[in-house]
């Protein structure tokens, strides 16, 4: 049995090929996948050959935020069951390592995560047709009304839903906060929802593109700011030291961890989400307003709560999908992915669903 599969080469050489696929093992289900989401890192693989130290080295087929339908299943597995509507959590901690052992399976030694490079040889991805997954991999999708579009967004939602936790741990109970979010990208736009089901008071988004605003705005955002063309309508926020209580700095850039540490309140705290290379960071201001300023990774648990919050549409993730591609067409979805004037997240379909 073949199945196409979307796979990159080098630096922008993706290709559309076919590979065999197997029957499931024990343990095992075979998915028919439906919807695919083209995340920061997929881009960052096909336009530059990789991000920081880690570099494509062999072709590998791309893709972790996935969802599809069980098609078969390998002996030993009750659920899920054949026809039954999944996302994949694409994280597969070693359970054994000394961070696994402390419940930070997020920092395991020894991680396999689908579609990443920074294993050798490559850990490869779920922008296929056809797909065997691990069966504890898989969260069963129950509403009906909910689309594998949908189900595939459980990736980047389960990152803020980690970065929301990371911040209760510094700042406490995030209810009646006044919050900064800067980037609006596909993270930024499913932080907004995070935070206005959190309860926070005045969440504030700012971005360089209207379009990605407008997005936020219908993610829950109370207040938006094109700091490219309005930018002084952020400078009143920098008041008597601040006036935000937290900030989650969602695009990697430089100008924006400056601005977010502008405006937060002393002692206030900045959750780092967004990734990127080497960029300076507004040390004294961190130091002088006793800033407390987070790292945050992946997630653990908050897959599987991701995916209840989309099934129930606890968080309506629809605003967020901006096109659907076939995956023959994947070249010209990640160029379109590429273009923050024209989409926030672009989805590749499937023919095997």
């Amino acid at each position: 049995m073949k199945t196409r599969v979307c796979r990159l080469h080098a630096e922008g050489d993706l290709r559309i090929e076919e590979i065999e696929v197997a029957e499931p093992g024990p343990g095992e289900v075979l998915v028919a996948m439906g919807a695919g989401g083209i995340c920061g890192s997929d881009l960052h693989y096909y336009q530059d050959g990789g991000f920081g130290p880690i570099r494509v080295k062999e072709p590998i087929i791309l893709g972790h935020e996935v969802a599809g339908t069980v098609r078969a299943v390998g002996s030993g597995v009750s659920s899920p069951a054949v026809g039954d509507r999944i996302a994949i959590n694409p994280s597969r901690p070693c359970g054994e390592c000394r961070y696994c052992r402390q419940s930070l399976q997020q920092h395991c030694l020894n991680m396999r995560f689908l579609g990443s490079a920074m294993r050798f040889p490559h850990e490869q991805g779920g922008f296929r047709d056809l797909m065997v997954v691990p069966a504890m991999q898989c969260e069963r999708i129950e509403n009906n009304d909910i689309t594998l579009g949908e189900a595939a967004c459980a990736e980047p939602l389960a990152v803020c839903l980690h970065a929301r936790a990371r911040a209760r741990q510094a700042a406490g109970d995030l209810s009646g906060k006044r919050v900064l979010v800067t980037g609006a990208g596909p993270i930024g736009a499913l932080m907004v929802a995070v935070l206005r089901n959190a309860g926070a008071a005045h969440i504030l988004v700012t971005d360089l593109q209207d379009q990605a605003l407008a997005v936020a705005a219908r993610m829950g955002a109370h207040e938006t700011i094109n700091v490219r063309t309005d930018a002084e309508r952020l400078e009143p926020h920098a008041a008597d030291k601040g006036t935000f209580d937290l900030a989650f700095e969602c695009s990697a850039a430089a100008p924006a961890i400056r601005s977010a540490a502008a405006v937060l309140k002393p002692q206030g705290t900045l959750v780092a989400v967004g990734v990127s290379g080497e960029i300076p960071v507004p040390l004294n201001v961190i130091v002088g307003k006793e800033l407390c300023f987070l790292g945050t990774h992946r997630f653990v648990d908050e897959y599987a709560e991701a995916v209840r919050l989309i099934d129930r549409r606890e968080i309506d993730v629809r605003p967020v999908i901006s096109e659907q591609v076939d995956l023959e067409n994947a070249r010209s979805a990640f160029e379109l992915a590429g273009d923050r004037t024209q989409a926030v997240k672009v989805q590749l379909t499937f023919n095997a669903s």
